[in-house]
């Protein structure tokens, strides 16, 4: 019996191309069953089977989930076959495919029931990296920035989705059949009460945005300084609150501001005598005089 020492890259190469290919497959197999069990919960709006129809659409949000992650998932086997080079020819880990790698090696133990060659490329992908390294991508414990994906380890994440999300699902579910359906208020006041407190937040932010550039550029408090820049009041080219003055906010110096004095005449050399020779006087001839017979 032969041993294989090492990474197999064909190995590796072989099962991220099936990998891909069956990740599509699941995509198109999910959505076409989302979209079956759309209709069913149509069928429960119209009965007024509100309570069945809300268990049903959280199955489906969990089923869009997770081909929403599929699709991520065949993104990172599609990037690792385009730079296959890479790893090829790199001991170490570049930072080119880091969050690929990182990401298979995470997403391997939750999803080779379903896709087996995810198994395979977590073995040849330890072997590359080392066992320390996979071990911790797996358990997501490495440094910064090396880590899983965010948006991969939410969509497989195994919690109910929010009750918010439910109604909003029915309430476009309902839509699209034509089905008059009243969502909970209690549930969607939390959405109303979510967004006045994102725009509350939001104008907060502005207003001490606008204070803060007040109170450094030509406030009420920042009066002129001799000794300082001028002061850009804040009234269309007066001087600043304290001047009165109908002189333009951008002249420089401001009024009241000593002059620069100059230096004392003896820093400055005579000129010399023999290289600046004086110029001699110069008069002009009198005028012919002519006489008037």
């Amino acid at each position: 019996m032969s041993i294989a020492w090492g990474t197999q890259y064909g190995k590796l190469k072989t099962n991220l191309r099936l990998a891909a290919n069956r990740l599509k497959l699941c995509q198109k197999k999910k959505t076409e069953l989302a979209m079956k069990a759309r209709t069913e919960i149509a069928d429960f709006l119209i009965a007024q089977k509100e309570d069945r129809a809300r268990i049903r659409v959280e199955s489906i949000i969990r089923e869009d989930f997770l081909v929403e992650a599929y699709e991520l998932l065949e993104m990172y086997c599609e990037l690792l076959l385009a730079r296959f080079g890479i790893i090829q020819q790199m001991k170490n880990l570049d930072d080119g495919i880091a969050e690929a790698v990182i990401s298979l090696l995470w997403v391997a133990p939750r999803i080779s029931h379903e896709i087996s060659e995810f198994k395979t490329i977590s073995e040849q992908l330890t072997l590359k990296y080392g066992k320390q390294f996979a071990e911790a991508a797996r358990t997501n414990q490495l440094a910064e920035p090396a880590k899983v994906n965010p948006k991969l380890i939410q969509k497989l994440s195994v919690n109910a989705p929010s009750k918010l999300l439910v109604e909003k699902y029915l309430i476009e579910i309902a839509k699209c059949a034509g089905i008059d359906f009243k969502p909970d208020h209690k549930i969607m006041r939390e959405d109303d009460d979510e967004v006045a407190k994102a725009e509350q937040n939001l104008i907060n932010f502005m207003k001490e945005e606008q204070i803060g550039w007040s109170g450094s550029v030509g406030g009420p408090d920042n009066k002129n300084n001799s000794n300082g820049p001028p002061n850009f009041g804040s009234g269309g080219g007066g001087g600043g609150s304290g001047g009165g003055s109908s002189i333009s906010a951008f002249q420089y110096p401001p009024p009241n501001h000593e002059a620069p004095r100059l230096p004392p005449t003896s820093m400055y050399p005579a000129p010399n005598a023999a290289h600046h020779p004086s110029v001699p006087s110069f008069t002009p001839p009198a005028p012919p005089s002519y006489n008037m017979v």
